[in-house]
């Protein structure tokens, strides 16, 4: 009861007031930094993929299978990578996902990248001690989460991968740890059984990547990482 009405007070919770309201609205990038951050994203984590793969320390989940179909095909990485991301992007269909622009150029740029980066390494590092493969992981781990939130804030349609994992969570309703966990380990063991590189840095990377990701997307993702896409029409408004 209030004491100058006599009426039961009114518990509800005050409104929460949104950014715009403080005069903060969403940050929107224009499309030249939209798509050079893309472009510069992708060419940065195709390198850092390379990087991790080199220092024979370990490789990320989905470059420990990548690892091991070369390994059993002879085949180079780029087309092993080019394969893999289109049957993933086959399982989109029943999971009704849509590609982006982001969505094509995850592919191809990712594809044309890591065998160059990895001819360079070979050149520049032959056979890395443990001192340079230690270095060469650690520096992976970081740029590829630099690049994941350089790519990712552009907001231009999620990787193949991503896009699997967004759309078993819209599909299932389960927890986004049990998915993107299910899907990783289940790449990494079947990767292992093809002759694919588990070590410490995959460990690492999986506990490491995602504080580098958050940190980078304070510069990288001004609009955030997640929600729907920024239509032509809204960027630079």
């Amino acid at each position: 009861m209030t004491a100058t009405t006599g009426r039961p007070a009114d518990h509800r919770p005050a409104p929460v007031s949104t950014p715009a309201e403080h005069g903060r609205a969403p940050v929107l990038m224009r499309p030249a930094r939209r798509g050079s951050q893309l472009l510069l994203g992708l060419v940065g984590f195709g390198v850092a993929t390379a990087m991790m793969l080199h220092s024979g320390q370990g490789a990320m989940p989905w470059a420990v299978l990548d690892q091991g179909i070369v390994d059993r095909t002879g085949l180079a990485y780029g087309w092993v990578v080019l394969g893999i991301g289109l049957l993933v992007m086959l399982a989109w269909i029943p999971l009704r996902q849509k590609p982006g622009v982001g969505t094509v150029a995850n592919i191809i740029v990712i594809s044309l990248v890591i065998d160059p980066a990895l001819w360079v390494l070979e050149r520049l590092l032959p056979a890395p001690a443990l001192a340079a493969g230690i270095g060469l992981a650690l520096g992976g781990i970081v740029l590829l989460g630099v690049s994941t939130a350089a790519y990712v804030g552009a907001r231009l349609g999620p990787g193949p991968r991503d896009g699997l994992m967004t759309g078993l969570l819209r599909l299932t309703g389960w927890p986004v740890w049990l998915i993107k966990t299910g899907i990783e380990v289940t790449v990494v063991v079947v990767g292992v059984l093809l002759g694919g590189t588990f070590g410490w840095a995959t460990v690492v990377f999986a506990f490491g990547v995602g504080p580098v990701v958050q940190v980078s997307a304070r510069w990288l993702a001004p609009s955030g990482l997640t929600g729907p896409a920024l239509t032509p029409l809204a960027v630079g408004r």
